[in-house]
């Protein structure tokens, strides 16, 4: 769940709901290290796999010679046929194979399964987007020292998942490794943020904050009286049959099922240090989940198919706002991103120290989400993480 500081003017672009099937807290340094050797495995065989290499198991092998440990994959036809990919070595000190479809962190890909449950919370009419935040958490969002000004009177629900509330990002105050092996309450994290100045009026501009979710989460507590990992199991998770997603409990650092490894560069040019197990609490509401790519994309999928949603509270879920200059655009908890073949696909993405994850769903059904076990040293290396998305879409 990496921090993002790009802003943009928040002019509404609706899109259309769909007609048929169909980034951070934990933030850390990447550099080079070179993988020696790659898998892939298919599920079922397609009969052209013989006559040409691969576009996908291609980009995987590109991330792992540009120094990512490990990379893997999963992708889903249109007619929910699926292959899945390896790439790399699990562990880089005993040289074990990636294991298939292994469980990753999946960071802020658990904004969406929050803004999920809040926008459930609308349909059901317990919570409204366009009420201000004090309506649901009484004088919690109010700023402190620098960060005077702060009103909770003044952010709604709607500007909380579409990050245009103007709440300053918690992890840009905290260290890394603070982050990473601390336990930290939620009001905690706000607390924080709320001592530092609003990055603009609420509604003026787009900037992506983590604080944004922490407090969309703890309004979903409010609400239902339940925790929010209760809540998004039994409104999500079990709902449509995810087995290998959760939401750690207090104090879980381990990842539970087979699992490749996951890095932290400390230097450029210097060892890998393992940033597997760590305390992902800093992230919570914004990027605390464990997957695995198999599971997103069911997930993604359902999204788009109205499973999990009203068609009243999807269309507003994919409502958007430009993301800068990027050519993304941002919902409430959901961003779209163009395909070189023409058309979009809806997803998140998330990086938390450790990992990185990109990949979505088409409204015609398909899907694809790539894991890497490292953050890229910087924008570059995440968009080559992205152009395998394409690839994996557009082949």
């Amino acid at each position: 769940m990496r921090t993002q500081t790009s802003h943009a003017a928040p002019a509404a672009a609706p899109t259309p709901a769909p007609s048929g099937r169909r980034r951070g807290a934990l933030m850390a340094a990447a550099a080079m290290v070179v993988a020696v050797m790659t898998t892939g495995a298919l599920t079922p065989p397609a009969a052209s796999a013989a006559a040409r290499p691969d576009t996908v198991q291609q980009g995987l092998d590109a991330l792992v010679r540009d120094g990512q440990p490990a990379a893997l994959a999963t992708v889903q036809d249109r007619d929910g046929r699926t292959r899945t990919y390896t790439a790399g070595v699990g562990d880089l000190a005993t040289g074990a194979k990636v294991p298939t479809d292994g469980q990753v962190r999946i960071g802020s890909n658990t904004k969406t399964f929050t803004a999920v449950v809040v926008l459930q919370l609308v349909g059901e009419g317990k919570v409204a987007l366009d009420a201000p935040v004090d309506t649901y958490l009484p004088g919690l969002v109010r700023g402190k020292g620098r960060g005077k000004g702060i009103d909770g009177r003044r952010i709604t629900v709607r500007q909380l998942l579409q990050h245009t509330s103007g709440l300053p990002e918690y992890g840009e105050h905290v260290g890394d490794d603070e982050l990473a092996h601390r336990y930290f309450e939620p009001r905690d994290l706000v607390d924080i943020a709320l001592s530092y100045p609003a990055v603009f009026a609420p509604g003026k501009k787009w900037s992506y904050s983590n604080t944004n979710y922490i407090v969309a989460g703890l309004i979903v507590q409010k609400v239902t009286g339940r925790p929010l990992a209760e809540e998004i199991d039994r409104r999500v998770v079990q709902r449509i049959g995810l087995r290998h997603t959760y939401f750690p409990a207090p104090g879980d650092k381990t990842i539970r099922e087979p699992h490749p490894k996951g890095y932290r560069w400390m230097t450029e040019g210097g060892q890998p240090l393992d940033y597997t197990e760590i305390d992902p609490s800093a992230a919570w509401a914004a990027g605390q989940m464990i997957s695995t790519n198999s599971d997103v994309n069911r997930f993604f999928t359902a999204l788009l198919d109205g499973e999990l949603l009203p068609a009243a509270q999807l269309a507003q879920m994919r409502t958007t706002v430009p993301v800068a200059d990027t050519g993304a655009h941002y919902g409430l908890g959901l961003m779209s991103r163009k395909l070189s073949c023409g058309g979009v696909y809806w997803g998140h993405g998330g990086d938390i120290v450790g990992y990185e994850t990109r990949g979505g769903a088409t409204d015609d059904g398909r899907a694809a989400n790539i894991a890497v076990t490292s953050i890229p040293a910087d924008i570059a290396g995440t968009r080559s993480v992205e152009k395998v998305v394409d690839k994996a879409f557009c082949r």
